[in-house]
């Protein structure tokens, strides 16, 4: 997925969001996000949106505290209008500067590029949130689910993790290595070496979880436990990566 697709979909996703909820009550409470509303995942999104558009504007690391402020007036519906105005404010800012522009970004990662590529996936995972806290099945399009593990892949191999969380490193150990297989995709994450890699390859795992792409990229988010998926081989390895990995 290029550049100017992941800047579609942060406004796209949000769209969808919108959409699918509109007149969904804020209090709703949020079950894949423990101890939220609605109205607090809503705010969460739209805050984010805007500031990484101001990010993206200037290029400076940004104070995050805002996105941190989730209590608020949870009285109404779910504010569509409001949050895709964030989500196109901050593709509009994206498409303007373009991709490979270097600014600030976490692990030195490629400036706007790496922002584009972040909100796209995590505005697909918190419509997640949204859709299952109302009842309904979350779904997208094939391609965008296996993106959206890719980048997750990507995100989770850095090696800055071991320093930020040093327990990582209790993942690292001979005959490791974890499958997440559904129709037609798999990833391969390797964890017999000095630092985790992953690829698409078919090598044999220790474990592997089956499912469906969006069962997959639920699981890894820990929104839903491993008992939503088949797993075959060592569940207690599965168990313990999921455990040691959970981000986002």
């Amino acid at each position: 997925m290029d550049f100017p697709t992941h800047a579609a979909q942060v406004l796209a996703q949000t769209e969808v969001l919108a959409r699918e909820l509109h007149g969904a009550e804020l209090r709703t409470p949020v079950p894949s996000c423990p101890g939220w509303t609605l109205g607090m995942l809503v705010r969460h999104i739209g805050a984010g949106h805007r500031w990484a558009a101001e990010v993206v504007r200037t290029g400076a690391a940004l104070d995050d505290t805002e996105l941190r402020v989730l209590h608020g007036d949870d009285s109404g519906v779910l504010p569509g209008d409001w949050l895709v105005e964030g989500a196109a404010a901050l593709a509009e800012a994206l498409l303007e500067v373009g991709p490979g522009v270097d600014m600030w970004a976490p692990f030195d990662l490629d400036g706007s590029t790496f922002w584009a590529r972040r909100f796209a996936n995590e505005t697909l995972v918190h419509r997640a949130d949204a859709t299952l806290a109302v009842g309904l099945p979350f779904t997208a399009a094939p391609g965008v689910l296996a993106e959206s593990l890719d980048e997750w892949m990507d995100l989770d191999v850095q090696p800055e993790h071991f320093t930020i969380t040093p327990r990582k490193r209790d993942l690292l150990g001979p005959g490791r290595a974890v499958a997440l297989e559904a129709p037609g995709a798999r990833w391969f994450v390797d964890l017999t070496g000095e630092v985790i890699t992953w690829d698409r390859g078919d090598r044999r795992a220790a474990v592997t979880a089956r499912g469906s792409l969006a069962d997959l990229l639920l699981l890894v988010y820990r929104r839903v436990p491993a008992s939503a998926v088949e797993v075959e081989g060592d569940a207690a390895l599965l168990d313990f990566w999921l455990d040691h990995v959970a981000f986002g």
